[in-house]
C-alpha cells in the first residue's frame, strides 16, 4: 500500500498515512481514523490536504557497490562479448555468448 502525507491547515500538522490509492481522505477526523490516532483539539470536520512529495530512491552508483550487494554488471564490448565488471573468485572477466562456461555463476550469487 502506498503512503501519503496530509497537512491540516487548522493545526499545522503533517501526518504520514498508509492507505489504498482509491481511498479519499478529506477531513481531520477521517485522517485520524485511518491512522488510528486521537483527534485532539482539532475539529473533526477540519479539511486536510494531500502533500505531494518526490519519492526517495537510492541506487548503487559504483561497480564495487553492486559487487558488494551480489549483483552482476555486464558491459557489452563486442558482438556477443561482455565484460563482467563484478567478477568474483573464479568467474571469467569476459563473457562470450557462445561459451556457456564463461557465464557468471548466478546460483552462487542468488540466495533465498
Amino acid at each position: 500500500m502506498p503512503n501519503y502525507d496530509y497537512r491540516c491547515p487548522a493545526n499545522g500538522q503533517v501526518i504520514e498515512v498508509y492507505h489504498s490509492i482509491h481511498q479519499k481522505i478529506a477531513t481531520w477526523g477521517e485522517l485520524c481514523a485511518t491512522n488510528e490516532m486521537p483527534i485532539g483539539n482539532t475539529p473533526e470536520d477540519a479539511p486536510v490536504e494531500k502533500v505531494l512529495t518526490a519519492p526517495g530512491l537510492n541506487f548503487p552508483k559504483t561497480t564495487s557497490a553492486l559487487k558488494n550487494m551480489g549483483f552482476t554488471k555486464l558491459v557489452k564490448r563486442d558482438k556477443g562479448v561482455y565484460e563482467n565488471l563484478t567478477a568474483t573468485g573464479n568467474e571469467s572477466r569476459y563473457v562470450n555468448a557462445d561459451q556457456p562456461n564463461t557465464f557468471p555463476d548466478f546460483k552462487k550469487k542468488i540466495a533465498d
